[in-house]
């Protein structure tokens, strides 16, 4: 094949385009998208993974949350036995305290009538109370080797009360978590 070429006409090539102003090459192009890409792909492995830690973080503070729930009803419950505890022990001192009144004012009665009063009769003390000097939690429990003196007063035997709730007292808990008992009769 032969070619006419004028010199003023521009030759033509087919083999090659001549790029356009402004255009940028195909390959450049895709490399480009190819980096967002891969950009992007990154940001979201790094958002799952901290997303799935902090999944976890939300589980294992959940399981606490729930230990600290037993927690509390096992120690609201140990609560309850001091104090029921510590209420009957009033109650049995309040008893002889006033059968002790009660004999004083029948032995005034008596001398306000004249008669000499019951001098020997030993008018029983009441005992001094076997949890002064303690702390709650040793008071809470009650050694086996020792005999209680509250108990001990041949005019008032009385069983103790198994641990746990009290039925004769009812349990009120404000709004501001202070707690109180009222006795039901």
């Amino acid at each position: 094949m032969t070619m006419i070429s004028e010199p003023e006409i521009p030759a033509i090539e087919l083999g090659e385009r001549e790029k356009a102003p402004g255009r940028p090459n195909r390959a450049v192009t895709i490399g480009v998208v190819a980096a967002g890409a891969a950009l992007v792909t990154f940001v979201n492995v790094t958002a799952a993974i901290y997303l799935y830690r902090g999944v976890n973080d939300l589980r294992a503070l959940e399981a606490r949350l729930d230990q600290l729930g037993q927690f509390e009803q096992r120690i609201g419950a140990r609560i309850d036995t001091v104090n029921n505890g510590f209420q009957s022990r009033f109650e049995t001192l309040d008893r002889q305290l006033q059968a002790s009144f009660g004999r004083i004012n029948g032995n005034v009665a008596r001398l306000e009538q004249g008669q000499p009063a019951a001098a020997d009769t030993d008018t029983p003390r009441a005992p001094e109370p076997g949890f002064a000097g303690t702390t709650v939690a040793e008071a809470a429990v009650e050694n086996p080797a020792e005999p209680d003196p509250v108990d001990a007063s041949p005019t008032f035997k009385r069983k103790a009360a198994p641990p746990g709730a009290n039925p004769s007292y009812q349990r009120i808990q404000q709004a501001d978590g202070k707690v109180y008992y009222k006795k039901i009769n």
